[in-house]
């Protein structure tokens, strides 16, 4: 069982930066993979970035490769992501979620637990 608690969303113009953070609660976080998903209004979820339990393995969608890092500290229960060069495509409500398993994920479907959501918001 984990609890996840998203924070860092906020009004950024376009070009700008962000860094969202999760906090996991529970003492076997380490044993989850973790990922960042996203809903735009009007729209389904969408992966954004996924890594592994070990942090060596990360793993990114297409329109976010390159300008958003995904990044883990598995003492202090936190994962994070950090979104650079923002664009007004990229406003929506992101989402923290875990999944108890070995590998890596950008299927909403295989994660277990989710936060609650964090709203970022790209001006042009």
């Amino acid at each position: 069982q984990v609890q996840l608690v998203e924070s860092g969303g906020r009004l950024v113009q376009a070009g700008g930066s962000l860094r969202l953070s999760c906090t996991a609660s529970g003492r076997t976080f380490s044993r989850f993979a973790m990922g960042w998903f996203r809903q735009a209004p009007g729209k389904e979820r969408e992966f954004v970035a996924a890594i592994r339990r070990s942090g060596d393995n990360t793993y990114y969608a297409d329109s976010v490769k390159g300008r958003f890092t995904i990044s883990r500290d598995n003492a202090k229960n936190m994962v994070y992501l950090q979104m650079n060069s923002l664009k007004p495509e990229d406003t929506a409500v992101y989402y923290c979620a875990a999944v108890n398993s070995p590998g890596i994920s950008n299927d909403v479907n295989d994660y277990d637990y989710w936060g609650q959501g964090t709203q970022v918001t790209v001006s042009s």
